[in-house]
């Protein structure tokens, strides 16, 4: 479904719930009240999808720049998300570097 689509039908079934909130107060039948329920699920499932295709286009824009909005970077916990990167981890100093240059392990026979 398109968003306009959508957004008609969000509509429409806004306007059945006004009329259904309407027939409560004023005693209506029972079959309209167990019908309220009904009505918002639908309701919560229309702007599911909206927010659904919102946010997946929004990825596939920023999906070749260099930086994410922060609600569309993955959420993990906060201590994770401040962990150095692979990358940074694995760098080496130029003191480490030349240490392992001229010192490599050395390798043994064993008899």
């Amino acid at each position: 479904m398109s968003k306009t689509e959508l957004l008609s039908q969000l509509k429409d079934l806004k306007a059945e719930l006004a009329l259904l909130r309407v027939a409560k107060v004023t005693d209506g039948a029972p079959n309209k009240l167990s019908k309220i329920k009904v009505v918002r699920l639908s309701i919560a499932q229309v702007l599911t999808v909206i927010s659904q295709k919102q946010k997946s286009a929004l990825r596939e824009a920023y999906k070749k720049k260099k930086f994410l909005p922060l609600d569309l970077r993955p959420k993990k916990t906060r201590a994770i998300r401040r962990r150095l990167t692979k990358h940074q981890a694995s760098l080496k100093t130029q003191r480490e570097k030349k240490k392992e240059m001229y010192f490599p392990l050395r390798k043994y026979a064993i008899k």
